[in-house]
């Protein structure tokens, strides 16, 4: 590995485990406050700011959209050490944002107002408090949206360090919002909407001083580059419709299981959900920290290091997410019991086909990121698109056929599974990726490292009776399986090198990482 190569991973591995304490500390904070404001709140006033925010979340998937694409294009200016480019792409992305915002937030405002007075079931005497949640949580929005560029100029630049301490200060806020409602006298539910803002607004400021400080692309002309906006709008569509794909498989196959199984079923698969989004955090964080070093590479021309990253990142991605998923998996009656006290019926069989999908997914995430640094979406979307939406239609046969509630899983997990193949075929001419070799050294490594490392936790698990001390022991015995098949097996033998290097140099030895 070149100096540069080396350099890059140890900014990988530093930049993943701020991300992973960032996650672990927002848990933590993010756990106790959902718990602190409903019983400040109560289950009304709780309930009307969730279904009140849940009107402008609808809007979220064109923001998602978009935020990817100013992501993008910021990153690849900084990969070709383009200063001029990168400043005609803020200041671009900043006009960008504002008018998005404008437009978003009065479109909101129409359809939320309505939504409001006709179709909202609210409790007697709480529709103006829910009226000022709605602008408080419109205005919380449309900072969001502004803020954009300059989180993903934090993020382009690999500041992982500010971006952790931001986050963290974020969930700070929040704590603090909860433990000051009691204080005051006014309504509580607006009082909440209120402080939510003023935090955005606090945030959005800290990121653009910090931003103005230390990047020198960040000083905004108010001229607005026509070539990029073209180029922005149609990364934006393309990205817009792998969105849509998703949010259909989601929420439209939900609507399905209320259909035909009604909102218990419903109850079971929103625990499932919210395990899926535990187990994805795992591989996000990681992610995170990789994928501006993937565009970066490619703006470069340097495809040999991408190949290097894709493979060295789709490997990483996959433990850090089997290290959760296995304990997970042998013991979902126990963790779900521990968790939830009263555990309702098909929690459990969703939960371990849930993290099955997480798994399944976070192996075609890196080819995503790497299709994404080409800019190419336009066949790549219209094709993987088309085959993702078949969950819906094919789960939709499944239910009038008769079949269980379960098979909406299945059939996910079937098609997003053939959807990674279909990935390596559309991304390898693009960027010449050897797949043959990804085949081998990446997806048969990750199948053997998952049959072996879970036989030791599963066996324990047959052997003895439910209990938390078995939990704990699998939970142990797990992480042990997984690293040292990880290592024996998942590694190639510069991977294993590199590892133990660094490994060595974390525990102060003197050793030099081997080159990989």
């Amino acid at each position: 590995m070149s100096s540069e190569q080396n350099y890059s991973s140890k900014r990988l591995a530093k930049n993943t485990l701020i991300l992973y304490g960032r996650m672990l500390l927002i848990l933590l904070i993010s756990l106790y406050t959902s718990r602190v404001v409903l019983n400040v709140l109560g289950v009304e006033d709780f309930g009307v700011y969730e279904v009140v925010g849940g009107v402008v979340a609808m809007f979220s998937i064109l923001s998602s959209s978009l935020s990817a694409a100013i992501s993008r294009f910021i990153t690849f200016s900084l990969g070709k050490n383009d200063l001029e480019e990168s400043k005609k792409i803020y200041s671009t992305s900043v006009i960008i944002q504002v008018l998005l915002a404008i437009a978003i937030a009065i479109l909101i405002e129409v359809i939320g107002v309505w939504y409001l007075h006709h179709k909202m079931n609210l409790p007697d005497g709480r529709m103006d408090a829910a009226f000022w949640v709605l602008q408080c949580s419109i205005a919380t929005f449309g900072l969001g949206l502004i803020n954009v560029p300059f989180e993903a100029e934090v993020v382009a630049h690999e500041d992982m360090r500010i971006y952790a301490l931001f986050s963290i200060l974020d969930a700070v806020l929040l704590l603090l919002i909860v433990l000051l409602l009691p204080v005051f006298k006014a309504d509580k539910l607006i009082v909440y909407g209120v402080l939510m803002m003023l935090a955005c607004i606090l945030m959005r400021f800290l990121y653009v001083f910090y931003c103005k400080r230390h990047y020198q692309e960040c000083h905004f002309t108010p001229k607005l580059d026509k070539r990029l906006l073209k180029e922005v709008g149609a990364f934006t569509g393309w990205h817009l419709m792998g969105e849509s794909a998703w949010i259909i498989n989601n929420q439209g196959v939900t609507l399905l299981v209320n259909f035909y199984f009604g909102v218990a079923m419903n109850t079971a698969r929103g625990i499932a959900t919210r395990m899926f989004g535990l187990v994805n955090k795992f591989s996000l964080n990681f992610m995170t920290a990789l994928s501006p070093q993937i565009t970066k590479t490619y703006a470069e021309g340097d495809l040999k290091t991408m190949h290097s990253l894709i493979f060295r990142g789709t490997k990483l991605s996959y433990y850090l997410m089997l290290l959760m998923a296995i304990p997970i998996l042998a013991e979902t009656p126990v963790v779900l019991q521990i968790w939830l006290k009263m555990v309702p019926d098909n929690a459990v069989l969703f939960t371990r086909l849930s993290v099955i999908s997480a798994l399944i997914i976070v192996l075609g995430t890196p080819l995503v990121k790497a299709q994404l640094a080409t800019g190419n979406l336009k066949k790549y979307q219209i094709i993987i698109s088309s085959c993702t939406i078949g969950v819906f239609p094919l789960t939709w046969v499944a239910y009038k056929l008769g079949l269980p509630a379960e098979w909406s899983y299945h059939v996910f997990n079937l098609v997003y599974f053939i959807v990674l193949f279909v990935r390596i075929y559309l991304v390898k001419d693009l960027i010449d990726l050897p797949w043959k070799k990804f085949l081998t050294d990446v997806y048969l490594r990750v199948f053997v490292v998952s049959l072996v490392a879970a036989v030791l936790p599963f066996v324990l698990v047959w052997l003895q009776p439910a209990s938390i001390w078995r939990l704990l022991e699998v939970l142990v015995v797990s992480t042990l399986s997984v690293c040292a098949t990880v290592y024996a097996i998942g590694l190639n033998k510069e991977e294993r090198g590199f590892v133990l290097g660094y490994v060595k140099r974390f525990l102060g030895k003197n050793a030099t990482p081997s080159a990989c």
